[in-house]
């Protein structure tokens, strides 16, 4: 049993000492592969284009939380995602910043600021304001229970409705109900054929005239032309951004420009190097015993 990493030299150089110490066997890069048939394990973001190369892999598994990029896997071949708790951490600390400077109304506070022009403006309650979370997985659950701690009216959406404690979770058939209380709403969904342009003319109109928009998903299912539009008629008031349709977004870009929205360049969370060696460890260990593979990804689902 073998690990194929293919990712960053800085990764490897933390990860090669911490998987030789449990006694794994870690081969880095495809050029140092001397026998192909031990190699049942391969961690990548994006993996080779052939891979009959190897023709014991059983998992693959993605350097981050993402699978999206991923594309079909041959049969047999499970797909992991990594869980680290760093990366439910950031994030969730991304989209309480984000939610926090979209209350506050920041981004007007930053246009003024730009022009070196002082004006106060009525400082809104936490308390009353209400905010959706679409997306109730760990990192929409950990943000939710955050967000709530500060006072925020938080409620969730997911596909399967799943209960959440101390949390207003509504399922597929209270979408528009929970669109409708969502005075900032927040998209931590996956990537699926579902959601690919979720974040539309349909949504928008569903909202509270003047909802905020905090985006953390990913950025093919936001339609940037419809958030425009939205904002243009004062449908929804500010956006912050940290995924984007296409990446990186062109400097020339309109988005850049307009005052009412905040992009930061996909920083909500990066996988912390320990924690992923940490992660693939486990699996390896899984796979090995026989018990459930931590992060295993249902393919027809993509998540």
């Amino acid at each position: 049993m073998a690990l194929l990493f293919l990712s960053t030299p800085e990764r490897a150089a933390v990860w090669a000492p911490i998987l030789a110490a449990a006694g794994e066997e870690m081969v880095v890069g495809e050029h140092a592969v001397a026998d192909p048939g031990a190699i049942t394990h391969l961690l990548c973001w994006v993996p080779p284009q052939d891979l009959r190369r190897y023709p014991n892999l059983k998992v693959v598994i993605s350097s981050g939380a993402g699978v999206d990029q991923m594309p079909p896997l041959p049969e047999g071949v499970a797909l992991v995602r990594t869980l680290a708790p760093g990366i439910e951490e950031m994030v969730r600390d991304w989209v309480v910043m984000a939610a926090l400077m979209l209350h506050r109304e920041m981004p007007v506070y930053l246009a003024q600021a730009a022009e070196g022009r002082w004006q106060t403006r009525d400082v809104p309650l936490a308390r009353g304001t209400r905010v959706g979370i679409m997306g109730m997985g760990r990192i929409g659950v950990l943000a939710a229970q955050t967000l709530r701690g500060l006072g925020f009216d938080v409620a969730g959406w997911s596909r399967s409705g799943r209960p959440v404690a101390g949390i207003e979770v509504h399922g597929p058939g209270g979408r528009d109900a929970f669109l409708g209380r969502s005075d900032i709403l927040v998209c931590l969904l996956p990537l699926t054929p579902e959601t690919r342009g979720v974040l539309g003319p349909d949504l928008f109109a569903r909202l509270p005239r003047g909802a905020h928009l905090v985006h953390a998903g990913r950025g093919a299912q936001l339609d940037l032309g419809a958030l425009r539009d939205a904002l243009d008629a004062g449908q929804v008031g500010s956006a912050m951004l940290d995924v984007t349709d296409p990446e990186p977004l062109p400097p020339e870009h309109w988005a850049w420009r307009d005052a009412r929205i905040v992009i930061t360049p996909h920083v909500a969370a990066s996988t912390d190097h320990r924690e992923g060696a940490a992660h693939a460890l486990a699996v390896l260990r899984a796979g090995r015993e026989g018990t459930p593979l931590p992060g295993l990804v249902d393919q027809a689902k993509g998540y």
